[in-house]
């Protein structure tokens, strides 16, 4: 049998020429989506997503063969990348990363369908500084779902409002919601994850109905799992407006505490949105996660 060479389309992009192939791979076989609409959609959300990932070394997940088949994690540089490519060594990692639309579309082209950063950045020397984030993940243990989440994440906005920090609500695009906050840059990661885990066992304490601060199986079933570990320096969190790999094209989309609150009080109201739903929302709304960092 000949042997079989992809489809290769040359595109400009940032001033870059990239081979694109196999747009017509579906990719999403639940809604026939396929390689050619997933680029479609990273090109079109790129202004907003781009500031998200700036100067954070990006680890991807990549499906080679689509949803339904195997994946794995990537967190060096992919071989035969381009030199100009960014790059940066952090322990004994070279990582990408994403300054402008070639770099995302070259990762992309790679069917790295999820783009995922640490809490932190580095500087113009390739140094890590303090997290300039706080992350959340609010992960629901079954029959728990988005409205538990809901109701967990109104009562984590209270409880950090009180400490003088404005949270993000995203739906995360797979099971549940992260809960972001900007930060001043003053605290390692170290501390920022001692106060999230205080902050998951108060919460424990206050709603044992609800909230869990510890992974464990026994315990979890209907109730919601507040993961404080994600801000640990070596963890990384999928990117805001990143698509998953899941049955579906969900989309780790920003919410607005509307919705939120919605979702708390009314168990099917609130759902994970799809690329093209977001897409919608933001030439609605522009981007709600514009003032985090």
């Amino acid at each position: 049998m000949p042997e079989y060479v992809p489809e290769v389309t040359r595109v400009e992009v940032a001033g870059r020429t990239l081979r694109l192939t196999s747009l017509d791979k579906v990719m999403y076989p639940s809604t026939e989506t396929t390689k050619g609409e997933v680029l479609s959609y990273y090109a079109r959300i790129a202004p907003l997503l781009l500031p998200h990932v700036a100067n954070r070394p990006v680890t991807r997940v990549r499906w080679p063969h689509g949803v339904e088949d195997e994946s794995f994690f990537e967190k060096n540089l992919p071989s035969g990348a381009p030199s100009w490519l960014p790059r940066v060594p952090i322990d004994d990692v070279t990582y990408p990363l994403v300054t402008d639309l070639a770099d995302l579309t070259y990762l992309v082209n790679l069917n790295s369908l999820e783009v995922h950063v640490p809490q932190w950045t580095v500087d113009s020397d390739g140094e890590r500084r303090k997290p300039d984030r706080l992350v959340i993940d609010l992960d629901p243990g079954r029959p728990a779902g988005l409205h538990e989440c809901a109701q967990v994440a109104l009562l984590v906005r209270d409880r950090l409002a009180a400490l003088g920090l404005d949270l993000f609500p995203v739906t995360s695009g797979s099971k549940g919601m992260q809960l972001y906050a900007a930060l001043g840059g003053d605290l390692t990661s170290d501390e920022v994850r001692d106060l999230a885990m205080q902050l998951a066992q108060e919460m424990t304490k206050r709603h044992p109905e609800l909230v869990l601060w510890k992974m464990t199986k026994s315990l979890r079933p209907g109730k919601v799992f507040l993961d404080w570990s994600q801000n640990v320096a070596a963890k990384t969190t999928i990117s805001p407006y990143s698509m998953r790999g899941r049955e579906l094209p969900w989309v780790a989309a920003p919410r607005t505490w509307e919705e939120v609150e919605r979702g708390a009080a009314q168990p099917d109201s609130l759902h994970q949105l799809m690329y093209d739903e977001v897409l919608e929302r933001v030439a609605r709304d522009g981007d709600l996660l514009a003032d985090l960092p």
